[in-house]
């Protein structure tokens, strides 16, 4: 694909092996010293995204932004080449759709016999994922160097380098701490301890170590970070230097002694109101028990008090029968006696009758004496007749008048009869009303005694439950003091 001019047929063959090569492995693409394209692999178009009528005499610059392809460094790139000089890096190119291509290329000279440059080759391959992954890395990095504080270390514990946070946290300057040790940092007794040598063997033997760490700042101040040390492994996987990330938590441990120091005081009086409570809930206890004896002993009186009200309004019923029955009988009685009055003024009539018939054959025995007075020897027996009949009527008068006398009292008799049943009979309806008030007054009595019973009962299990419940407070009580003891106890831990 390309020529080297003059040379020995073997060297010729060697350089056309070596192009063969990096034709098959390398994006390749030929340019007129201007810039013009001559000729493209497969690779590079591939790359690219273009077919090779596409890119053959056009101008390198359609592989540029157009913001680059216009700028003086562009132009002075083409001129540096043109002059024979050599340009190699990683360069940011534009694919066809656009995309962004990011190509490790070195952009070579080819020269004539005469040392004169005649066109450029470039060899590129496409790194844009390891840049954009590098880039990746990079945005991490430096989202953690400015929010965690980074130092770095020798493998004897001495200082490399440190960022501005971690100088910030510290209260120091770079130039007062590179080159001096980590022991600075901790306390006398942490620095001559096991631990502190046993700490930095184990990060020599690549095993990083992370946690919670109190550290003395500039000045002795206290500083409490949450920090990871981590052992760096070079190419050949020996560790070399330590690097730590660590982040200030100095307030957080300063609000959890604060935290537990009021904790200890509401636990305090956590204790207090559950000793308080223990004593209430046993009374209340005690209290249920005696309520409960009593509700039992309420209870059974009323249960008692329903049973003889329920008898009490059954006799009433029977009471109310009774006086209902009273009440017909009087009325039938009531009647009787009107009939019987009745009866009477009939009777009364039939006197009146009887009277007025004596009356008349008294008158008539009396003319009749008359007649035979006047008849004289011959009306002798005619007058004893007559006085016969006049003595019969006056024993008739005499009976009738006995008669009426007679009547008249059974007149009178029945007369103070029909009063007094009367009388019985307002009574009857009175006591009739009266029985039939008290039978339904016992009757929602009963119904009422009932209900009490039976709420009684309700109450007595209600009552039965509640001193069930106190016992189960009672017992949440002590699991709350033990929660409160096991609390108070991490409590502690949690502020160390």
């Amino acid at each position: 694909m390309f020529g080297f001019g003059h040379i020995s047929q073997r060297k010729a063959r060697d350089y056309q092996q070596i192009i063969e090569a990096l034709d098959k492995s390398a994006a390749v693409i030929e340019f007129s010293l201007d810039g013009y394209v001559l000729q493209a692999n497969e690779n590079f178009l591939s790359l690219m995204g273009y077919r090779p009528e596409e890119v053959i005499g056009k101008h390198h610059r359609m592989f540029v932004s157009e913001a680059y392809g216009k700028s003086a460094e562009y132009r002075d790139f083409w001129h540096k080449l043109a002059k024979g000089k050599y340009q190699a890096a990683e360069f940011q190119r534009v694919a066809r759709d656009s995309r962004t291509v990011w190509i490790e290329a070195s952009y070579n000279p080819v020269f004539d016999r005469a040392g004169k440059p005649v066109k450029v080759i470039k060899f590129a391959y496409d790194v844009t994922k390891k840049r954009e992954q590098r880039a990746e890395m990079t945005g991490m990095l430096d989202a953690i160097n400015k929010s965690q504080a980074i130092i770095e270390f020798n493998l004897d514990g001495t200082v490399i380098d440190a960022n501005e946070n971690f100088l910030s946290v510290m209260g120091y300057r770079g130039d007062e701490i590179i080159g001096h040790h980590h022991s600075m940092f901790v306390t006398g007794d942490e620095k001559n301890s096991p631990e502190y040598r046993a700490f930095w063997k184990s990060l020599n033997e690549g095993q990083f170590q992370a946690g919670q760490f109190h550290r003395l700042a500039k000045g002795g101040k206290s500083v409490w970070i949450e920090a990871s040390y981590n052992p760096i492994f070079n190419a050949a996987g020996k560790v070399y230097k330590v690097v730590k990330f660590a982040t200030d938590i100095t307030a957080q441990i300063n609000l959890l002694v604060d935290l537990k120091s009021m904790i200890d005081n509401n636990f305090s009086n956590i204790e207090t109101a559950i000793a308080d409570l223990r004593g209430i809930s046993g009374n209340a206890v005690d209290a249920c028990s005696d309520t409960v004896a009593n509700v039992q002993t309420v209870t059974v009186g009323a249960a008692e008090m329903s049973d003889s009200i329920a008898e009490i309004s059954r006799n009433m019923a029977d009471s109310q029968k009774s006086t209902e029955q009273m009440a017909r009988e009087t009325v039938i009685a009531d009647e009787s006696t009107q009939r019987m009055a009745q009866v009477v003024d009939a009777m009364t009539g039939i006197v009146e009758l009887i009277q007025n018939i004596a009356g008349q054959i008294n008158l008539l025995a009396l003319n009749a004496t008359i007649e035979s007075a006047r008849a004289g020897e011959a009306g002798k027996g005619f007058a004893v007749v007559a006085n016969e009949v006049k003595n019969l009527a006056n024993q008739a008068a005499r009976a009738t008048d006995q008669i009426s006398t007679e009547i008249q009292g059974i007149q009178d008799i029945t007369s103070e009869v029909v009063g007094a049943l009367q009388t019985i009979r307002s009574s009857v309806e009175t006591m009739r009303d009266s029985v039939g008030v008290t039978s339904k007054a016992l009757g929602a009595q009963n119904r009422i005694t009932s209900g009490v019973s039976q709420n009684m009962q309700h109450m007595n299990a209600a009552v039965g439950r509640f001193s069930r419940s106190i016992e189960d407070i009672r017992a949440t009580v002590e699991r709350v003091s033990q929660s409160v003891g096991e609390t108070r106890a991490a409590a502690e831990v949690l502020a160390r």
